[in-house]
């Protein structure tokens, strides 16, 4: 096995919370290691909805924190979520300032949509549902400005290697299936994602199954909330894998859940009907399949033909499987969609292994509890 060493950062992974760390530690030197390009490949770019923060006079970052404890059954950090939430405002407009095109109003204020569990319209939102997509591309954009970062992309990580309770170097795979290389290096981020590709419906890249969890774990990093991994509720129903998504914005425009028998069938399981909590909605979209009502997503009264304008990833991915959600229905399923535990760390990103990072849905920060808060 051939060894070799750097003084660089190893970042693992070429998401948004990997580029994002890159940026943020320039001009220290970066090593970014990840199976494709930035943005290839990560559940990142898929996103739709928004990121949400508390932008409106009317809001506050306690309100923030106040949803998301609530969403996150009893488990979420209080003091994580306060700092995250306060921290927000400053990161759109950071996200704003890399170029990031924002959905504005006449006024040049932010257009806020609201979903699932928000008490009040906070998701900042580009193009409807492009948020994931255009972030993605406005930091990879600046990352290409960014002479620090070196990328060495088609390498898979395959193992961490520690040594006295420290993480001192990583053990990458080629793509191609050359011999396996060890690079030691003085400190190593893992941002290379979730595990949803594990499950049968995802929303996810297909490659990601936990494999950077599972690294962190066999080097003897603390491994926290494995078992809380949430499902969207409204993937589309489809032939295709991954599920394509049908953004949470949709509903929180005032589109419907309803059966084959026409029934909207959240109004009689919560006060908040289809923007109840993530994991409620789920559930009773599984429970609806089962019993063979086909559940589906009504845009129709909400948005009209405006659908297809204002949501075109959803319309793409509606006319690929002959949908027409302006004169119908879309079919509906559940699919594995973010994973909240993972490598614990502190408020810091550390874990229990020093010289050893993690961020991103690798993490298990405490941030999200048992249910993610929507955006």
């Amino acid at each position: 096995m051939i060894r070799l060493r750097t003084e660089r950062v190893v970042v693992i992974g070429a998401g948004l919370g990997a580029i994002s760390a890159a940026l943020a530690l320039a001009p220290r030197p970066v090593l970014m290691i990840a199976p494709e390009p930035p943005g290839q490949g990560a559940s990142s770019a898929w996103a739709q909805g928004g990121v949400a923060a508390a932008m409106a006079e009317t809001d506050s970052a306690a309100a923030h924190v106040a949803d998301t404890v609530a969403a996150g059954a009893g488990t979420v950090d209080a003091a994580i979520a306060g700092m995250v939430t306060r921290a927000a405002r400053s990161h759109i407009a950071e996200l704003a300032g890399f170029g990031t095109p924002f959905d504005r109003d006449a006024r040049g204020g932010y257009v806020l949509s609201r979903e699932a569990a928000h008490g009040a319209a906070r998701v900042v939102r580009v193009k409807g549902d492009q948020a994931g997509r255009r972030i993605m591309e406005t930091l990879i954009a600046a990352l290409a400005r960014t002479p620090s970062v070196q990328l060495l992309s088609g390498a898979l990580l395959t193992g961490i290697e520690a040594r006295q309770g420290r993480a001192t170097g990583v053990v990458i795979e080629a793509a191609s299936g050359s011999a396996p290389l060890i690079i030691e290096a003085p400190a190593i981020l893992l941002a290379g994602g979730g595990s949803g590709g594990l499950w049968q419906h995802t929303t996810n890249p297909a490659r990601i199954r936990g494999q950077v969890i599972g690294a962190a774990a066999r080097a003897g990093a603390m491994i926290a909330d494995a078992e809380f991994v949430q499902f969207h509720p409204t993937a589309i129903a489809t032939n295709e894998d991954p599920l394509p998504l049908a953004t949470e914005a949709l509903r929180g425009e005032g589109a419907w859940l309803v059966n084959d028998r026409g029934e909207r069938f959240m109004t009689a399981i919560h006060p908040d009907a289809e923007l109840a909590p993530r994991d409620i909605v789920a559930r009773a979209v599984f429970a609806e399949r089962q019993a063979g009502r086909a559940p589906a997503l009504d845009t129709r009264a909400a948005l009209g033909a405006s659908v297809i304008e204002r949501f075109p990833a959803v319309a793409e991915a509606c006319a690929r499987a002959g949908i027409d959600p302006v004169r119908g229905t879309i079919p509906v399923a559940v699919a594995a969609h973010y994973h909240m535990g993972g490598v614990e760390t502190d408020a810091w990103g550390r874990t229990s292994l020093a010289g050893l990072w993690a961020c991103g849905e690798a993490a298990s920060t405490g941030l999200h509890g048992a249910n993610r808060l929507a955006s």
